[in-house]
């Protein structure tokens, strides 16, 4: 269970350094808080930190069930896939916003998996 707990704060350590990019952006084009518009390149990074976090608020829940049920091993893997899959979107869409399908799609695989996994486990140990 320790390595997908190392899995869960590499998530949540991207997740922070999105955040991190965001401010960075918001410096390079002057964009003041409160403001959400601005830049384009600004949008695109406000984009990819708030698509991780939605996408996080499915994943950690799926990924903790999932291991409840299977090799924690296994979680761990598809884990450390979907992290490389949230870097993939970010460079596509940061690049141009049509580029971020394939790390998304690869995402959407990894939660899918975790969470039918998940569902699976939990009924066959109810049987």
């Amino acid at each position: 269970m320790e390595l997908v707990a190392i899995i869960t704060i590499l998530a949540l350590m991207q997740f922070v350094y999105f955040g991190f990019r965001v401010g960075q952006m918001r410096g390079k084009h002057g964009v003041k808080a409160p403001d959400m518009t601005g830049d384009p390149e600004f949008m695109r990074m406000f984009r990819i930190h708030q698509n991780t976090m939605e996408q996080l608020v499915v994943f950690v829940p799926a990924l903790w069930i999932f291991v409840q049920y299977w090799e924690p091993k296994w979680g761990a893997a598809i884990g450390l896939i979907f992290i490389a899959s949230r870097f993939v979107y970010y460079l596509g869409y940061l690049k141009d916003p049509k580029d971020r399908g394939r790390g998304f799609g690869i995402g959407f695989v990894t939660i899918t998996v975790l969470m039918v996994g998940g569902l699976v486990g939990a009924v066959m140990k109810m049987m």
